[in-house]
C-alpha cells in the first residue's frame, strides 16, 4: 500500500472513528483510600501511565484520576508516599469521554483541557476503558514511520 493510501485510510478512520476502537479497555484502577506508593507500584507494574480512581468495584463510576506526573510532584515536594493518600492528590471530577465520542472530539477535549488521559465511560457513566494522547495521534495521524 502507498503512503498516500495509507494516509487516505487513516484519515477517512479517524473522522468516522470513535473512542471505542482505540482505547485500552483494560483500564488500572484504584480506591480513593489506597496510598500513593501502593498507586505508583501499580503503575510500574502495568505499565500504565495513569489509574482512574473509581467510586467502588460494582459501579466502577471514575470520580478522580492519578497521573506519573501527580506523582512526580508529590516526590518534588518532599512528602512521604507511604503517608499520603490517593484521594488528597487525585484530580477530582475528571474529564472523561463516552465510547461513542468520536476520535477528533475526544482530542479537542484533551487540547482543550490540556490533558492526556481520558477515562472512557458507557452511558451510564461506568468505567469502560482509557484513551490517552498517543492512542489518539495514533489513530489520526497514522503508525510512527
Amino acid at each position: 500500500m502507498t503512503n498516500a493510501a495509507t494516509h487516505q485510510q487513516t484519515e477517512s478512520a479517524s473522522e468516522s472513528g470513535t473512542v471505542a476502537q482505540v482505547m485500552r479497555p483494560a483500564v488500572t484502577t484504584v480506591e480513593q483510600d489506597a496510598h500513593v506508593a501502593a498507586a505508583a507500584y501499580l503503575m510500574k507494574h502495568s505499565g500504565a501511565t495513569a489509574l482512574v480512581v473509581i467510586d467502588n468495584d460494582q459501579s466502577k463510576h471514575p470520580v478522580g484520576i492519578l497521573t506519573e506526573a501527580d506523582i512526580v510532584r508529590v516526590v518534588a515536594d518532599g512528602k512521604d508516599v507511604n503517608d499520603l493518600r490517593i484521594r488528597e492528590m487525585m484530580t477530582s471530577k475528571p474529564t472523561v469521554c463516552q465510547d461513542t465520542t468520536t476520535i477528533p472530539d475526544a482530542a479537542r477535549r484533551m487540547m482543550n483541557g490540556r490533558i492526556r488521559h481520558l477515562p472512557v465511560v458507557e452511558a451510564d457513566d461506568s468505567l469502560v476503558g482509557i484513551v490517552n494522547i498517543e492512542d489518539l495521534a495514533r489513530a489520526l495521524l497514522g503508525p510512527a514511520s
